[in-house]
């Protein structure tokens, strides 16, 4: 059985994700990478980036649909527990406006850079993001978008 992060439907998102960051900021989010000449491949390289990585879908509640390794371990859940977890639990209460606000501007953009922010992991230990980037995509066979996000600053506070 194959892990989560490399059956059809996060091939389908990870392709989505680089594909767009390219166009979003006209750089590969993981040198090297082509999803088209092998799916499989991009995703493997792009659960193992140290950067994190995540993605939601473009729902009224976005729920995350993607999320790397350094994601899971720095929210400190399983790929079972973050996928389908509605996007804003990613930040604390209070913060989630400002957290809301940053991704409809980058909604409205199609991409934001250098976005900084204070999230929260499963046990409430509180990280500020820094420098991240995020930017929309289409939704698997068209129609509503999602958005990623990719940084490689954290700070634990």
């Amino acid at each position: 059985m194959e892990p989560p992060w490399l059956e059809p439907p996060a091939l389908e998102v990870v392709a989505l994700i680089l594909e767009s960051h390219r166009a979003a900021f006209g750089a590969s989010l993981v040198a090297g990478i082509d999803p088209r000449a092998n799916p499989r491949l991009a995703a493997q390289e792009v659960f193992a980036a140290d950067q994190a990585v995540l993605a939601h879908d473009g729902s009224a509640d976005p729920r995350l649909i993607y999320a790397n390794a350094a994601a899971l371990r720095l929210w400190r859940r399983p790929w079972a527990e973050m996928i389908g977890m509605p996007s804003r639990l990613t930040a604390e209460p209070e913060e989630q406006p400002a957290r809301a606000k940053a991704l409809a501007f980058a909604q409205q953009q199609n991409a934001l850079a250098g976005y900084t922010g204070i999230r929260v992991d499963m046990e409430g230990r509180r990280f500020r993001i820094e420098g991240a980037k995020v930017w929309t995509f289409p939704k698997a066979g068209g129609g509503a978008r999602g958005q990623a996000a990719g940084f490689s600053n954290w700070t634990l506070l």
